[in-house]
């Protein structure tokens, strides 16, 4: 990798400047290119998927999104240049350990020029496969819980929050992902995230999960079964009423008890 191009990533201004100076101080011994600046998440994946980065320099904690989370939707999601990541903190936590084994590289604040050098060499060094295997390896061995989702839409990831999810419908090969405003499609099964989010969503059918925090209540509903002969029979259900959502969704007879106690 020649002159290795870095995107910084930091919700603190003045934590962006001193490493943007320190990039500048460096380059007669570490010669590189500061390709861009971020404040917050959505903006580090629009400038990765435009300017695609060799290494990104990524704060862990910051507001809505966190480092850790940035990490794991990259790893989550294909792309062809997938960066490699520096995280630059001022909290020596639990998180270290498990970046001084898998990650690329794991510097406190303030950071000085020689640890600096050293792990945008040794960063360069590696090949984008390792850099990729070693950033899924920090993320399953990290506590990470998901404050978004991920979606590619128009060549973009958007990053949905879910706490702005509604209902999530499987439909063929897809799952949509409803909020107030729109829907989205997600390539992810309704198993995985159920598995994930249990405590935030839940199941009111086998292609359907709903925002615990969304349901407002439930109502009967009315099918006709065998209407093609001559004794039309009528069978009754339940759905769940949705805050913010027109659409009702079925409740199956397993998850009726579970819903229920719910809305009591």
């Amino acid at each position: 990798m020649n002159r290795p191009k870095i995107l910084i990533v930091d919700d603190e201004a003045p934590a962006r400047q001193r490493l943007a100076t320190l990039i500048a101080d460096i380059q007669a011994k570490c010669p590189c290119d500061l390709i861009g600046e971020a404040s917050n998440a959505q903006a580090a994946l629009d400038h990765i998927a435009l300017a695609h980065p060799d290494i990104v320099l990524l704060d862990v904690q910051m507001p809505g999104m966190t480092g850790l989370e940035l990490a794991q939707h990259l790893s989550l999601n294909s792309q062809e240049h997938m960066p490699a990541i520096i995280f630059v903190t001022a909290y020596d936590d639990y998180a270290l350990k498990a970046f001084e084994v898998h990650a690329m590289d794991y510097l406190l604040k303030p950071v000085r020029a020689s640890r600096l050098i050293e792990a945008i060499n040794r960063t360069s060094k590696m090949q984008a496969g390792t850099q990729r295997s070693a950033v899924t390896a920090t993320i399953q061995t990290s506590p990470v819980v998901r404050q978004c989702f991920s979606i590619l839409e128009r060549n973009r990831v958007l990053l949905i929050p879910v706490g702005d999810v509604l209902f999530l419908k499987a439909e063929q090969k897809y799952v949509t992902l409803h909020t107030k405003t729109r829907s989205y499609l997600l390539e992810e099964s309704l198993t995985s995230i159920e598995d994930e989010m249990t405590n935030v969503l839940v199941r009111v059918h086998r292609n359907a999960l709903v925002a615990r925090n969304a349901i407002i209540g439930v109502e009967r509903a009315s099918h006709v079964v065998d209407a093609d002969s001559e004794h039309e029979k009528i069978t009754e259900s339940w759905q769940v009423i949705l805050r913010d959502a027109e659409e009702r969704l079925p409740i199956s007879r397993r998850q009726w008890p579970v819903i229920k106690a719910l809305v009591r």
